[in-house]
């Protein structure tokens, strides 16, 4: 029995060569496919710091490759002789179904880099009440789902026979002539049992046997986190996602009351720092006045937002793109007014949507989701405070509003009317899983408002520009010699990534056909254009036009337009804003002097603060970063890289306080809403 451990401890070993190799290969996948520069030159320390340092951090759950079997084939084989027989295969059975788990974490992540330029992080939560069917469509028609799938099997069977490959490795003899009394021999077995736990631990915590000292990333090496892409690409995709799903809940959600408290007081007007608890709501400190209106009242106000409209799209780096015609033509016109560097509510769409409509950040903790939000307005709803300037409020959805429940959620938030395209327009319009197609849903609805006689508040919702990109090619009408011949060949010829550009010029025509028609129809109309964050589709970086990987600019910053007849560019005191300073800016564009109404940011006529910080980014005059990253950046357009600048505040606790606000509110809505 004792040789027979030690023969099969020697097997167990044995078998944890396989999977740090085929961890290391998919890490240099990762490295090569999503690779920033156009040489590594000067930076193969950073690619060998980071195969190192991520070896030992992957060891995390490579090492239960040793454990696992030590535990339940080495031990049990010892007292059932058929069960020893088959040792070995239960191994490879083992080995093979680890390594498909390794290789669907490695492509997920290489499918969520695509499109978030970043590693598992929060945003895997949100896919709890992301439309499924619009998952599935995007992961087999965008992410070439089906050779993810067949990629298993390449994976199953080479892993197969890795494994036996190493299996059939000589092992060491049992020294028997050593172990002649009984004593020696259970020393020596409490030997091997006790160099086999020290051991697995010190391959768990990384060639250490401290659990304080375990690979993490704040101990990523200098040399590597530096570097951004580097040290992403050190992190496992096991322990990423470990990392994930061990924060099922939000840490607002645990934080103290007090902390909650004094969160609050840090983000209220000055004036009720010491009082706002004597309010029945802390949003009611965020009380402002109106200084009398800028422009002649308008009958219609048309709040479009688009659906991953970037702002990379209107600089001029990317302008001979021409991939938004109606989007440059509008920013140009006389009367339009641009904040160039402009900030999204949320990454995804649906934060976004919820903080403009409630006026308050979602924050990811999706208020929508929760019934008692379906009640009653928030003292800073969008829709509600335009209902009270005399407008009819309709919220215009591409898809269907039910989905993340803004049917409740927005008529609780002061829309008359909630409208889904995919009712409204039929069920033979055209449409993806995620909403009609955009000139369909724009066309139905510019036919119902030139019935509208009431002065109205449209908040649009454009949906087309989305993946999976698979509109038919007759309706894009897309020839991309003719549409940008000033370009290099490596962007024309490029199959997928013309299809991507293709949709959102698709979706910028219909956007714009839709505004000339409305202009037409209401000259006097106040029309306000943002998307709901930005998109990275197209893949441009380290193309012969944009010689980087994308910057902080391209993956976070939307648009922020707007255009009145009497509005001009003098009137605006800021180049920079964010999704929450639109409603204030209407607000005091229309509204009489002495109107009260809530919001958490000042409009754009006024100064911002020098920082501006939301729960997810922060921007000063020229710089900007995410408040999760060391480094901030240059918010300037370039095609050349750009430098990370460190050290730097990254406005972690400010962005923190704006999310606490919103669970303060989430601890006390019962309260809040008893009254419906």
């Amino acid at each position: 029995m004792s040789e027979q451990f030690f023969l099969s401890l020697q097997q167990n070993i044995k078998l944890m060569i396989w999977v740090p190799i085929l961890s290391t290969i998919f890490r240099l996948i990762f490295m090569r496919v999503y690779n920033p520069y156009p040489s590594w030159k000067n930076r193969w320390k950073s690619v060998i710091g980071a195969l190192r340092y991520g070896f030992w951090w992957g060891m995390d759950f490579d090492a239960y490759v040793f454990l696992v079997p030590l535990v339940f084939v080495t031990i049990p084989a010892l007292w059932f002789d058929t069960y020893h027989q088959y040792e070995d295969m239960v191994r490879l059975i083992g080995l093979t179904i680890y390594s498909c788990v390794v290789y669907a974490a490695f492509a997920g992540k290489m499918i969520f880099y695509k499109h978030f330029h970043d590693t598992y992080n929060y945003m895997v939560h949100y896919g709890k009440h992301a439309e499924k069917r619009n998952l599935i469509d995007v992961f087999f028609n965008q992410d070439r789902g089906a050779l993810v799938l067949l990629g298993f099997i390449p994976v199953a069977i080479v892993s197969w026979y890795m494994g036996k490959l190493s299996l059939s490795l000589p092992s060491f003899s049992y020294p028997a002539a050593y172990l002649t009394d009984t004593w020696i021999v259970v020393g020596w077995n409490f030997f091997l049992v006790s160099l086999s736990v020290i051991g697995f631990y010190w391959f768990r915590y990384g060639g250490t046997l401290s659990h304080d000292d375990k690979p993490e990333w704040d101990t990523i090496p200098t040399v590597v986190k530096e570097d951004i892409f580097f040290a992403r690409a050190t992190v496992p995709d096991l322990c990423a996602l470990e990392t994930v799903y061990k924060h099922p809940l939000r840490s607002e959600y645990t934080t103290s009351e007090e902390n909650i408290n004094h969160a609050v007081s840090r983000v209220v007007p000055s004036e009720y720092k010491e009082n706002w608890h004597e309010l029945d709501n802390p949003l009611y400190a965020f009380k402002r006045i109106a200084k009398g209106p800028k422009i002649s009242k308008p009958n219609h106000i048309f709040f479009i937002v688009g659906e991953s409209i970037p702002q990379w799209s209107l600089d001029e780096t990317h302008k001979s793109l021409n991939i938004c015609p109606g989007l440059w033509n509008f920013k140009e016109q006389s009367h339009t007014v641009q904040i160039p560097n402009f900030l999204p509510a949320g990454n995804v769409s649906r934060p976004s949507i919820v903080s403009l409509m409630s006026g308050i950040y979602d924050a990811g903790l999706e208020v929508n989701e929760r019934e008692s939000f379906w009640t009653e307005s928030l003292p800073t709803s969008f829709a509600h405070q335009m209902k009270r300037l005399g407008y009819q409020t309709i919220y215009w959805y591409g898809g269907n509003a039910s989905y993340g429940n803004f049917n409740h959620f927005g008529k609780a938030q002061g829309f008359d009317r909630v409208e889904s395209a995919s009712i409204f327009c039929g069920p033979d319009a055209p449409k993806t899983w995620v909403g009609v197609y955009d000139h369909v849903f724009l066309e139905n609805i510019e036919q119902q408002i030139k019935e509208i006689d009431e002065p109205t508040f449209h908040f649009i919702y454009t949906t087309s520009n989305h993946g999976p990109y698979k509109m038919e090619d007759s309706l894009l009408d897309y020839d991309p010699k003719k549409v940008m011949p000033n370009v290099g060949e490596d962007l024309r010829s490029n199959r997928t990534r013309n299809k991507e550009l293709a949709t959102y010029r698709y979706s910028d025509k219909a956007l714009f056909r839709f505004v000339e028609a409305m202009k037409e129809a209401y000259p006097d109309s106040l029309f306000v254009v943002t998307g709901d964050h930005s998109n990275l589709f197209g893949s441009l970086n380290n193309t012969s036009l944009i010689h980087r990987d994308y910057t902080l600019r391209d993956t976070f910053c939307t648009v922020g337009l707007l255009q009145h007849p009497e509005l001009d560019s003098t009137m605006i005191a800021t180049q920079k804003g964010t999704h929450m300073s639109l409603m204030p800016t209407i607000i005091e564009a229309i509204a009489p002097k002495g109107f009260e109404y809530y919001s958490i940011t000042p409009s754009l006529f006024e100064e911002q603060p020098e920082t501006l910080v939301t729960p997810y980014q922060w921007m000063n005059d020229t710089m900007m970063g995410d408040v999760r990253m060391d480094y901030g950046e240059s918010n300037v357009p370039s095609t050349e890289p750009v430098e990370q600048v460190r050290p730097i505040d990254n406005h972690s606790d400010e962005a923190r306080d704006w999310t606490l606000l919103t669970t303060w509110l989430i601890n006390h809505e019962k309260i809040l809403f008893s009254k419906k």
